[in-house]
């Protein structure tokens, strides 16, 4: 009865606030005008008609690079698929990678619906789905029981559940009763497991981390035989989704670095394209000599501006470990596997702040070993395996951070490619997983 209840408070809360809903898609794309547009299918109103298609939800950018893997498996084995966003940085990179099965009418890539009965109802009809993959965890109601309702078997896909959220959630357990609308769960590890299981979500797979299947740019790697120009013989190390709040730390333990012997060169990436003016005035506010990827290389990675190896900040000659500027500020999206490939080790954003540490899987798909700060809560899995490992140290504080930026230099690229071959696979057992549960159905 109280679920009940919760998702008509939910339904009139959602039918109340829809002028606030398009109010806040107005303003967002006025910076992003994607937001803006292809509203009619916000509210379950769409020109493809795919029926049979799996459907995955994948709401931003991060879920999307997740699910590609196991979207290029399910097009290559013949079916259909309709991805759903809530963001435009997922959209885009759905419509980027699988633009030709697009063109093809194999693959449509839209906005998911409000959070209405009637507008999922509207995309069931257009999609007719014969299963659903919510990718990493979400928690949207009324696309719980939508999907209920419809006879949709919907599974969270890659899901895990942080400690965290754990804590947070047996306040209420309003979150369990959701979670135990699903009709399954495809997770990370049998921790996860566990933790799912715990709180009453049935029919559980162990899978994996499905982005130890993503595929690693070539061009990107490749690209990265430039660091010379760049660096010249400096040690290389990138910071990678750098996030609000950790800025100031991590610039006082790259000065630190700076001041080493070793004075290693430094690749900085911001998580946000937003904050990439804000970071530059912040490197030039503390004295850095600093490059822009923007500035400093065409589209395809080609210097466009970049000085001779023995260009100095202040024009003579030199070996390039003494005259080559400080840092690369990384101001462009998707091309974090160059950055990693420029470096021989990477420092993942996110771990100084509550909101928990980044993706570590990407430098360790490059035999790069990894740190990360305290908070790992949001990648429990594979973090906690990789430190036990020894390819990814986890730092307490900003003086442990400042000094293994020249102290600790990781393990070598066999142990990281061990590591990394013990955890792949996870698409087939993805789909193995599905394939399953759907005939079982």
């Amino acid at each position: 009865m109280r679920l009940w209840l919760f998702l008509r408070l939910w339904s009139l809360l959602w039918h109340a606030g829809l002028p606030l809903a398009l109010l806040y898609l107005w303003r967002r794309g006025r910076k992003d005008p994607l937001y803006a547009q292809h509203l009619a299918e916000r509210f379950g109103r769409y020109r493809q008609r795919l029926p049979g298609a799996v459907w995955v939800h994948a709401v931003s950018l991060g879920e999307m690079r997740s699910a590609v893997p196991l979207i290029r498996a399910l097009l290559d084995r013949g079916d259909r698929v309709v991805t759903t966003h809530f963001t435009p940085a997922g959209r885009r990179e759905a419509e980027r990678v699988f633009a030709s099965e697009i063109a093809a009418g194999r693959l449509a890539a839209v906005w998911v619906p409000f959070e209405t009965a009637w507008a999922y109802a509207g995309f069931f009809r257009a999609f007719r789905p014969r299963a659903g993959l919510v990718m990493e965890i979400e928690i949207w109601p009324r696309m719980i029981f939508a999907a209920r309702s419809a006879g949709v078997s919907l599974f969270m896909c890659n899901a895990q559940y942080p400690t965290k959220s754990m804590a947070r959630d047996a306040k209420l357990k309003l979150r369990h009763k959701l979670m135990q609308g699903y009709a399954g769960a495809f997770v990370k590890s049998d921790l996860q497991a566990r933790r799912f299981a715990s709180v009453g979500v049935q029919n559980i797979h162990v899978t994996g981390e499905l982005r130890f299947d993503q595929p690693i740019p070539p061009h990107l790697v490749e690209a990265a035989a430039i660091r010379p120009l760049l660096a010249g013989d400096r040690p290389v190390i990138t910071f990678a989704s750098a996030v609000e709040g950790e800025d100031d730390l991590y610039l006082d333990a790259i000065a630190s670095a700076l001041a080493h012997p070793s004075r290693p060169f430094v690749v900085y990436v911001p998580r946000k394209p937003e904050r990439f003016d804000a970071v530059a005035g912040m490197l030039a506010a503390r004295g850095f000599t600093f490059l822009r990827r923007s500035h400093t290389l065409d589209a395809t990675l080609t210097p466009k501006s970049l000085p001779s190896p023995s260009w100095g900040g202040d024009g003579g000659g030199g070996h390039p470990a003494e005259n080559t500027p400080d840092l690369l500020l990384g101001d462009s999206l998707g091309e974090m596997y160059f950055y990693i490939a420029l470096s021989d080790r990477v420092v993942t954003g996110g771990g100084f702040t509550p909101h928990g540490a980044h993706n570590i899987i990407e430098p360790l798909a490059l035999k790069r070993p990894v740190i990360v700060g305290p908070e790992i809560h949001t990648i429990e899995y594979p973090a906690a395996e990789a430190i036990a490992a020894g390819v990814c140290l986890r730092v307490e504080t900003p003086e442990a951070l400042a000094a293994a930026l020249t102290d600790w230099q990781g393990p070598g690229p066999e142990a990281i490619q061990t590591f990394f071959t013990a955890h792949s696979g996870a698409t087939k057992k993805t789909l193995a997983a599905l394939d399953s549960m759907v005939k079982s159905a």
